[in-house]
């Protein structure tokens, strides 16, 4: 049986290839989230060397995360089914956060152990209000594995 890595109970992995996406993302996490560190990262291949980087530095995994679906060369789902099928990752939870609020995206997510799906508000105030509501839950709510 695989060890269980420690988590740390600051940290947000976003993944996110649109530049204006993380900025918002950003600024809004650490808003409603004060002491939080959020760790950005452009496409799903950095995310993965990352998220295998502290596995083999021994550093903690972040808390959460944040994946977008779009991504350059990796896709986000190849990334979910990589973190998922891999016995020292897969207990960390991955939120999906996507413009694409397609059924079959959704679904597909899902199928592939996503922990939740949330559609990208468009609207500033109502992105600000699924932030927090991830923060709270994800970050206060819920006990990490």
């Amino acid at each position: 049986m695989p060890s269980v890595s420690r988590h740390s109970r600051d940290t947000i992995l976003l993944v996110e290839d649109n530049a204006a996406d993380a900025v918002l993302a950003v600024e809004t996490f650490r808003e409603c989230w004060p002491g939080g560190r959020i760790r950005h990262v452009r496409d799903g291949t950095a995310a993965l060397a990352h998220l295998r980087g502290c596995l083999a530095g021994g550093a903690e995994l972040p808390r959460l995360v944040l994946l977008d679906l779009n991504l350059p060369g990796k896709h986000g789902r190849e990334v979910l089914a990589e973190i998922k099928h891999d016995p020292a990752l897969a207990h960390l939870p991955v939120v999906v956060l996507s413009t694409s609020n397609a059924e079959q995206d959704i679904r597909h997510c899902y199928a592939l152990h996503a922990n939740a799906y949330v559609a990208k508000p468009v609207e500033l105030a109502d992105f600000q209000r699924v932030a927090e509501a991830i923060a709270r839950f994800w970050l206060e709510v819920v006990e990490p594995a």
